[in-house]
């Protein structure tokens, strides 16, 4: 018998799941890394070894194998999402994703802003990490807040956070890929193409595309693009089309695409398991009255803080207002203006994809721990001001 599936449902109760795994895991590495066993925390996740035979392998340690492998099937669910959100969901015609997308933009862009002009003199390569929305937690405030938060506005933020990890996917991509070679980027549209072939032909089997998509992180690897960014290619690439012989049955429309089938065996472990670990092993900072002086000192710390903590709601409010006053598009439905401020405090909510991005813009680990402090004090502080701000300020809803 066919098990029946809700695929949005299911996505959103698991990411609000996800949302308390992530906040228990933190708190554990927190802990970890601020006890008598935080040198052997950090020493465990400096463990080196070697992946591969003869001339193809590839050097990690445990934190790297967590941060470039884990989180590239991570980066695959989130590509799957993407494309399920552009072909058949939220973001699929223009009348949908205008509003939360160009609520994206500003959520983006404003933060980046506020971060250069106050820590643009001493490290500019960080501003991207305030641009960040983590899904899991923003998603599992707004449950948390339950009626207080208008139906739509669970829409409307889903559509922000995916357009805002195309963003988050794009700066990676083209910011914080160094020392490019360009013989392996060669190597890696060799790969694209035939993950293409293989699609264009009909291929159906699992492990060729397994072994087409281990090649591509190889090749993103050693051209010195992340290599996470295989597993969005993957996801990207995965057509949207019937399964068939999936065991599974849409309760909306009947029928399973590849994509939801995918996101339906794989989104549990990345939101239970993979997610869960990375910010155990990257919330690990060391707190000390030394390194809260050392943050309240820093323009790079009160960058991100401001960046935000005030430039994600403001520039959510602001360009979806700016929108609505010209007739693009239109507010959630049944949503004020202090409901999208609420809802775009959610979305300051940085966390998992602002602290990935941390270790990539800055090189000094003692800049990436003073960063990761401030992505968790901002965090913090957003999901309290959007909590407050709904429960006392919200308007009350039925469903």
């Amino acid at each position: 018998m066919n098990r029946v599936i809700t695929p949005l449902r299911d996505f959103l109760h698991r990411e609000s799941a996800s949302g308390i795994l992530i906040l228990i895991a933190s708190f554990l590495g927190l802990s970890l890394a601020n006890s008598p066993l935080g040198d052997s925390y950090q020493s465990f996740l400096a463990i080196d070894f070697k992946v591969g035979i003869e001339e193809i392998y590839v050097n990690l340690t445990v934190l790297k194998s967590i941060n470039y492998v884990l989180m590239t099937i991570f980066f695959f669910v989130v590509g799957l999402e993407i494309k399920r959100e552009l072909t058949s969901g939220h973001l699929a015609t223009f009348k949908k994703a205008v509003m939360p997308f160009v609520a994206a933009i500003g959520g983006m862009a404003l933060p980046a802003l506020i971060y250069l002009a106050i820590a643009g003199d001493v490290e500019p390569n960080g501003w991207g990490v305030p641009v960040a929305t983590d899904i899991a937690l923003a998603v599992g405030l707004l449950a948390m807040v339950g009626t207080s938060a208008a139906p739509s506005l669970r829409s409307f933020l889903l559509g922000l956070a995916v357009i805002d990890d195309i963003g988050a996917i794009l700066i990676i991509a083209l910011v914080y890929s160094t020392g490019v070679k360009i013989s392996w980027i060669l190597a890696t549209f060799f790969m694209v193409f035939w993950v293409f072939a293989f699609k264009k032909i009909g291929a159906e089997k699992t492990l060729i595309y397994v072994f087409l998509g281990v090649s591509l992180w190889y090749c993103m690897y050693k051209s010195g693009v992340h290599p996470t960014l295989a597993g969005v290619v993957m996801g990207l690439m995965t057509p949207n089309q019937t399964k068939k012989n999936s065991g599974l049955v849409d309760s909306e429309d009947g029928s399973v695409s590849v994509i939801e089938y995918l996101e339906e065996k794989l989104h549990p472990w990345s939101s239970y398991v993979i997610v869960p670990i990375f910010a155990f092993a990257n919330t690990g900072v060391e707190i000390s009255s030394d390194s809260i002086s050392a943050a309240i000192g820093s323009p790079i710390a009160w960058g991100i803080f401001f960046g935000l903590v005030l430039g994600k709601p403001i520039g959510v409010l602001l360009s979806t207002y700016l929108v609505n006053k010209v007739n693009l598009g239109e507010f959630p439905a049944g949503a004020r203006k202090v409901d999208v401020l609420a809802t775009g405090s959610a979305a300051g909510v940085g966390f998992t994809v602002a602290i990935f991005i941390a270790h990539l813009a800055f090189d000094a680990p003692e800049v990436q721990e003073l960063a990761i402090f401030a992505i968790i004090v901002a965090s913090v502080i957003s999901g309290v001001i959007s909590f407050v701000m709904f429960k006392f300020l919200g308007r009350k809803t039925n469903s």
